[in-house]
């Protein structure tokens, strides 16, 4: 089976041949190729130790020296090439005391943490496949390189790095590996928050989110995210739901998709460049969405259940949960902000919905109809067709408020401090903040308040009024 190399990874496989030493094109790269993905990276192993490679390539930096990695830099693209190399023992079941390297490509491929990843090609030399990678790759399988116990035990992270790829993959995780990343699933208790951060998240974000819960089957989320284990305990008898917390929560994620974003491109500034990211903090938000169900829940003299307030405790829980994964600010702000108000619903009037975005945030708000359309079709069908349809008025409220350009926040106001000082003969500090606030909402229920002249006149009458103690 031929590969079609990149141009520049040819040339580094050949130039390396070329000095006396054996060189290929391996792992995801490879299997990506061969699923008809798009590789994101082209990695390469060689036989070359490092210092053979700084002489045979002009342009390296020592990005992993230890391991034997030198990155190989050809204009303004970057290739790690990696001498062959066999692993010592993994004491902190993270990283091998040591690294001995080998002139031997199967010592190589064997360390490897799955058979679809310990592929390696040459234009000369072809396909490599010595532990049954690409009968995995045919029959959608995910096999650990070898005893899967031993593998998991190298690196724990490499349990999660499995359901990953089934996700990604849409493959199904063979049943002795399935075993004993079950078995070993305390062992991420040694990842670290960020590595663990990165794999739910490539899971999150691929074509199977529903394959999360697999990690509750197999125990994984019990050392991970005990709180989810909590959700699927919550059960909801209540007209409007028809599955426990933990299950309507799966359900939901699989309502976040592109196509379905697209219908709100008009309202997600930037979407084009952002879409991405933004599959990815909607999925999270789904996620944590109802956490916080289970400490609120209540039962009336019916035997319905309610669940008020949850709002507050799942963003509680959520921030938790993201600042423990060490995730960054603005994911932690957007997606708890998408939580608190994922059940909010302002009147159906332009007035509400201004006010509503001035206390959401304008990059909130839109947010929240993707989050709201994912939460409703994973209820029961219990007045749905209402639902969407208060949606939809919504939605078009918010349109037409964006068509009018309609003061939303205190940026967009037509006066600011500077002119009230000069003008008003206000000073700076606390009332001053205060009076912009007021003409906010003013503006905020009547948007055509909003220019220069009316605003400072009324800035003024109410200053009198302050005064005069006849507000």
């Amino acid at each position: 089976m031929k590969i079609d190399l990149p141009e520049k990874v040819r040339r580094i496989i050949k130039e390396i041949e070329d000095a006396g030493f054996e060189a290929y094109a391996v792992g995801g790269c490879v299997r990506d190729f061969l699923l008809d993905r798009e590789p994101k990276d082209w990695d390469i192993t060689t036989d070359a130790l490092p210092k053979d490679i700084k002489k045979i390539f002009r342009r390296t930096v020592d990005t992993g020296i230890a391991h034997g990695t030198v990155t190989v830099l050809l204009g303004r693209e970057q290739f790690e090439v990696t001498t062959f190399r066999i692993d010592g023992k993994y004491s902190d079941g993270r990283h091998p005391d040591k690294v001995e390297f080998t002139p031997n490509l199967e010592e190589d491929l064997k360390r490897r943490d799955f058979t679809i990843n310990a592929l390696a090609y040459s234009p000369e030399k072809g396909v490599i496949d010595l532990f049954g990678g690409m009968e995995d790759l045919r029959s959608k399988i995910i096999r650990a390189v070898g005893a899967p116990e031993e593998r998991f035990g190298e690196d724990a992270l490499r349990i999660l790095r499995a359901f990953r790829f089934s996700a990604q993959l849409g493959f199904r995780i063979e049943e002795e590996t399935l075993k004993a990343a079950s078995h070993l699933a305390g062992t991420l208790k040694k990842i670290s928050a960020e590595r663990i951060r990165d794999e739910l998240t490539k899971l999150l974000t691929s074509d199977n989110p529903g394959k999360f819960r697999e990690l509750y089957e197999n125990g994984i989320t019990a050392v991970i995210m005990p709180e989810f284990d909590e959700s699927m305990k919550v059960i909801q008898n209540n007209p409007h739901h028809l599955y426990s917390v933990g299950v309507h929560t799966l359900e939901s994620l699989k309502y976040i998709t592109e196509d379905k974003l697209m219908e709100y491109k008009d309202i997600l500034t930037g979407y084009e460049e952002k879409k991405d990211d933004l599959i990815r903090l909607l999925r999270f938000t789904m996620l944590f969405h109802d956490l916080g169900k289970g400490s609120r829940k209540t039962t009336d003299s019916k035997g319905i259940d309610h669940f008020y307030g949850h709002a507050e405790k799942s963003e509680e829980i959520a921030e938790d949960i993201l600042k423990r994964l060490k995730s960054d600010n603005r994911s932690v702000s957007l997606i708890t902000g998408m939580v608190r108000y994922h059940d909010y619903r302002p009147e159906s009037s332009k007035k509400a919905v201004r006010k509503t975005i001035n206390k959401m945030g304008e990059e909130i708000f839109p947010l929240l109809f993707p989050v709201r359309y994912a939460d409703i079709m994973a209820q029961s069908d219990h007045e749905r067709r209402e639902k969407l349809d208060k949606e939809a008025a919504l939605l078009k409220l918010y349109r037409e408020i964006l068509e009018e350009g309609d003061c939303l926040s205190l940026k967009d106001l037509k006066i600011d401090g500077g002119t009230l000082i000069k003008e008003a003969g206000m000073k700076p500090g606390r009332e001053l903040g205060e009076m912009l606030q007021f003409l906010l909402n003013r503006v905020l229920e009547e948007p055509q308040w909003n220019t220069r002249e009316k605003l400072l006149k009324t800035a003024r009458e109410r200053l009198i009024q302050l005064k005069n103690g006849t507000e």
